[in-house]
């Protein structure tokens, strides 16, 4: 059986996708401050991680997790810098809910932007998959771009003139989204043509979807193919899953073929109140098919640009 890891919504598959996926848009229409450029470097399951500074120490390397609800640390790493314990605090992982030891830290950096007094979980540094977790309670107020051509990533504030004013290259499609607890959710989306909810989840490696998604799935594809994984969470559970491929998603304007994805009743689904109907956690194997991913948590709005050929995604 493969193994999957996961923390918060972070996770992994330690194995090869089962198939390339493809990505085209429904039309290509060009739409013709203090903005902090990241060289990222390659985490855990290929997930971009970002030098943060904790308490003016540093730099260390924090994966950048848009699925997780909080910021993480390291067990090892609090240690090292002898963080004081904060109180006992409840964890969503992909089994459940959990209380788990948390660390107080003065100052959080990434990008020119400070966070001060964030309590934030320690857990162990090999769940994590990196000294760190920045969770969408350091980015609620900003705007993440990562760039899978550059390799690079913009943190930046989300209101200023110059990101209103900025114009989108061609092949940019813009998908409006829902706040869900503090969550980005897109809504305009269906699998195989039936309606589904859809979180970006830059902290997985691979997608994970629902039962009811799962149902969809069977529906239109009664013959589908299911392989056993295993979803190893932060705290070091472990939640059975089966992966499989879905031949049609669209996204928008974006239309998926043979998405990869590992279907398990993952309990973030039930937190944002998604367990009912078809949902997915869209992650980084099938963002990084686009040339770059803009996450805008002010205005509620994802941007995907497309892939040109050539690209080798």
């Amino acid at each position: 059986m493969n193994r999957v890891l996961l923390a918060g919504s972070l996770f992994a598959l330690l194995s090869a996708p089962l198939a390339a996926k493809t990505i085209q848009s429904d039309e290509m229409a060009e739409v013709a401050n203090s903005a902090q450029i990241i060289d990222t470097q390659t985490g855990s399951g290929g997930r971009l991680t970002v030098p943060v500074m904790v308490n003016g120490q540093g730099p260390f390397h924090f994966i950048i997790d848009t699925g997780a609800d909080r910021s993480v640390i390291s067990r090892e790493l609090a240690g090292k810098l002898a963080l004081p314990d904060g109180r006992k605090s409840k964890l969503v992982s992909i089994g459940g809910t959990h209380d788990v030891r948390t660390v107080k830290i003065d100052r959080l950096s990434v990008s020119g932007t400070e966070m001060r007094h964030v309590t934030a979980p320690a857990l162990p540094a090999r769940y994590v998959g990196a000294d760190g977790i920045l969770g969408i309670d350091s980015l609620k107020n900003q705007r993440v771009v990562f760039d899978f051509v550059q390799q690079t990533m913009r943190v930046e504030p989300a209101n200023t003139e110059a990101v209103k004013k900025e114009k989108d290259p061609a092949g940019t499609i813009v998908v409006t989204a829902k706040n869900k607890l503090g969550q980005l959710v897109l809504v305009d989306a269906d699998a195989q043509g039936e309606e589904i909810r859809v979180i970006v989840d830059t902290g997985g490696q691979n997608s994970v979807g629902n039962s009811p998604l799962r149902k969809v799935m069977l529906r239109q594809s009664p013959a589908s193919s299911f392989r056993p994984v295993e979803l190893v969470s932060v705290v070091g559970e472990r939640v059975p899953a089966d992966y499989a491929m879905v031949g049609r998603m669209r996204i928008g304007g974006i239309r998926i073929s043979n998405a990869a994805i590992a279907f398990a009743d993952a309990h973030p689904f039930a937190k944002f109140g998604l367990s009912r109907r078809p949902a997915m956690l869209l992650g980084m194997e099938s963002l990084r098919a686009f040339r770059r991913v803009s996450i805008d948590f002010a205005n509620r709005r994802v941007k995907f640009l497309m892939p040109q050929e050539g690209d080798g995604n």
